[in-house]
């Protein structure tokens, strides 16, 4: 089953989806505002009543629009918190009450890159905050229920024709390459293929953790944002931002230090071409 807000982008996804499914698999969708907590109960009730059980949950909803804090106004604030953070608690909360808890399952959260902060997006960094320690708490308090739950983190350096075009440039992920240290841009796939793993019995024995896809670049920068240098000079800085106990005017934060990465074309991305003209591995 999947689940969106829009009915029309919802069938054309499931359309699109369904072309791709060679198995005896089964794929429906159903309209559902995650911030409602009655839809959601309803989503969950509709998907055990037309397939007879809940094996997975992948939380995938979520939006952000980019701005200083300072001029969100609360509607703007609440609805990126209401969307990313307690809409993935109500979806998560319905399929432990009504399946999990007595079958057991898996939950896959997908977040953000946020461990050092998300300039100009603050609202959405707080919230995938939120998520990745929400992920750790229920995977405590649902383990004895067989549950697992995990999550993924893409970097902003994944590349999306849609998310590009709802920044409105085509080239914002690209102004990332230089910071990222496998020098390019992630694909939709390499995320797929994350949760894959996550949902599998190959991770059977990892619950409560978040991995991280993204090139490197959460142990290398901070990504699509530059500090005025006039801030940086000024009183107002006093050469301490982010975290009070480090006086390295935010280096900590910022970028990693001393060591840079040589650009390069070592890393192939990998995408779902590659499993039609190649063999498998594995």
């Amino acid at each position: 089953m999947v689940a969106s807000r829009n009915e029309e982008r919802l069938r054309k996804a499931t359309d699109e989806m369904k072309k791709n499914i060679t198995s005896p698999a089964e794929l429906d969708h159903m309209q559902c505002n995650i911030r409602k907590e009655e839809q959601v109960q309803n989503l969950i009730s509709t998907t055990l009543k037309r397939f007879g059980k809940l094996d997975f949950l992948i939380n995938n909803g979520g939006g952000q629009f980019p701005a200083r804090a300072e001029s969100f106004s609360l509607k703007g604030w609440n609805a990126v918190i209401e969307t990313n953070l307690t809409g993935t608690f109500l979806c998560c909360r319905e399929a432990y009450n009504q399946w999990m808890n007595d079958n057991g399952g898996v939950i896959v959260n997908i977040i953000a890159d946020m461990w050092k902060g998300i300039p100009m997006m603050s609202h959405t960094g707080a919230a995938r905050a939120a998520v990745d320690n929400l992920t750790k708490s229920l995977a405590l308090e649902w383990a004895e229920s067989g549950v697992r739950i995990n999550s993924v983190a893409p970097g902003s350096s994944i590349y999306s024709e849609t998310a590009a075009a709802n920044y409105g440039d085509p080239k914002i992920f690209a102004y990332n390459i230089p910071k990222i240290p496998l020098k390019r841009l992630g694909t939709v796939e390499e995320i797929s293929t994350s949760v894959c793993f996550l949902l599998s019995p190959a991770s059977a024995y990892i619950t409560g953790e978040t991995i991280k896809v993204d090139g490197g670049g959460s142990l290398y920068s901070t990504m699509m944002y530059n500090i005025p240098v006039c801030f940086l000079l000024s009183p107002a800085s006093a050469y301490i931002t982010g975290e009070t106990i480090k006086v390295d005017g935010g280096g900590s934060l910022y970028s990693t230090m001393i060591f840079e990465v040589p650009d390069h074309k070592k890393s192939k991305a990998y995408t779902w071409k590659d499993d039609e003209e190649t063999k498998s591995k594995l």
